[in-house]
């Protein structure tokens, strides 16, 4: 079967880059660095749980939330802009030292918060994005790519977002901190659809003959007008009967969107069905929430929705298909990376479903899910890191 063939790679032609390649181009410090740190989170969650790391500043459930969202999901989001961001503008985007230092800028914010030091936690966690958001501004502003200039705000809306949520947590802003949270979490929704509409259908036409996935105009609209109507309702804390109609409107505009991809034909193409099943957690993910407005369940299965189905899942799917194509390695899907998609889609039906149709294995159900996803992207890490580390195979450079 297609989708289980080992990826080959093609010879090397003689020139280019040789030897360690990690600071040559963003994807591969930042996937790497987010793989790892998905991987061990569940064993910092514990030694936290287990009182072993003394009295850090962020802990227990608020620790987790920042961590997956500007941890984790930023790191990849910034390594995508930073490789993407190169072919877009035809312009370079940070390598060498400079990519190296806003590495270990991140890393310092997952150190920090583990620490007493809540406001210098707060100053670097926030200071990541922004100088993400300064080094894309460059290569743009310079090659006058207007389209993609969004990329710089949103990424600006991040830093804000995290020192909300940091301020509130300090008690200097009198707000909960998950308003920081869920702020963040539409910003990451609206990049998401974004790229989705813009690659899903694209991956799909061009990797299985005869597909016809398609794009409307209005439903283009409307799903990314949605959003950022749902953006600023979260922004104006509106709660009950507009958000829940909000949510299912945008919802529909969501499902809508997927079922004109036509995701059926994917199924033989692990590299392109990982791509639909985490969009088709958006819509579920809206649904859920319409729901938890009306009182029927808990807003957290929402959220996990997001995270773990979507987000999880369109990242661990991203993160091979780039990091394959980047490394001019053909865009095949073997066992690993098929492994890899099936243990994170795991984790998020077990996280959401087990809890919403059988309350009580709920504490059973966190447990498997964070096995899942530890292994999925755990499995990521190791078989990506000579991929990730070394030389393109072409003998280019990037």
């Amino acid at each position: 079967m297609t989708g289980f063939v080992q990826i080959m790679e093609p010879p090397r032609r003689p020139g280019g880059a040789t030897g360690f390649a990690l600071w040559q181009l963003g994807f591969r410090p930042f996937y790497l660095l987010a793989s790892s740190f998905a991987a061990l989170s569940i064993v910092l969650w514990a030694l936290q749980s287990a009182g072993w790391l003394g009295h850090p500043y962020l802990r227990g459930p608020i620790w987790h939330a920042h961590e997956m969202l500007f941890g984790f999901t930023l790191a990849v989001v910034v390594g995508f802009l930073f490789t993407a961001g190169r072919n877009w503008s035809n312009r370079p985007t940070p390598t060498g030292a400079l990519l190296a230092a806003l590495a270990a800028l991140w890393v310092a914010g997952r150190v920090l918060v583990l620490t007493p030091f809540g406001l210098t936690a707060a100053l670097v966690n926030a200071a990541f994005p922004l100088s993400a958001a300064i080094a894309l501004a460059v290569p743009f502003i310079a090659s006058r790519n207007r389209r993609n200039y969004f990329f710089i705000g949103l990424l600006l809306l991040m830093s804000a977002a995290q020192m909300l949520f940091h301020l509130a947590q300090l008690g200097i802003v009198a707000a909960p901190p998950w308003v920081g949270i869920q702020l963040a979490l539409d910003v990451v929704l609206f990049i998401m659809a974004v790229m989705g509409g813009r690659v899903i259908p694209m991956f799909t036409n061009n990797g299985i003959p005869g597909a016809a996935a398609t794009r409307h105009p209005w439903v283009e609209k409307l799903s990314l007008g949605s959003v950022l109507l749902l953006w600023a309702a979260d922004a104006l804390q509106l709660h009950g009967l507009p958000m829940l109609l909000l949510a299912a409107l945008c919802g529909a505009a969501h499902l809508l969107r997927w079922w004109l991809w036509q995701p059926w034909v994917t199924w033989r193409t692990p590299l392109v069905w990982v791509l639909h099943l985490a969009y088709a957690w958006i819509p579920v993910h809206l649904a859920l929430r319409a729901a938890a407005e009306a009182g029927w369940l808990a807003p957290s299965l929402a959220i996990h929705a997001l995270t773990v189905g979507a987000i999880g899942g369109l990242i661990i799917g991203m993160m091979t298909r780039t990091a394959l194509g980047h490394t001019g390695r053909l865009l095949r899907a073997g066992r690993h990376e098929t492994a890899c998609y099936l243990l994170v889609a795991l984790a998020a039906v077990v996280r959401v479903f087990v809890p919403l149709l059988a309350p009580e294995a709920a504490l059973a159900a966190v447990l498997v899910s964070a096995a899942c996803w530890s292994a999925g992207f755990g499995w990521y890490a190791v078989t990506y890191w000579p991929v990730l580390t070394r030389a393109r195979v072409d003998g280019k450079r990037g």
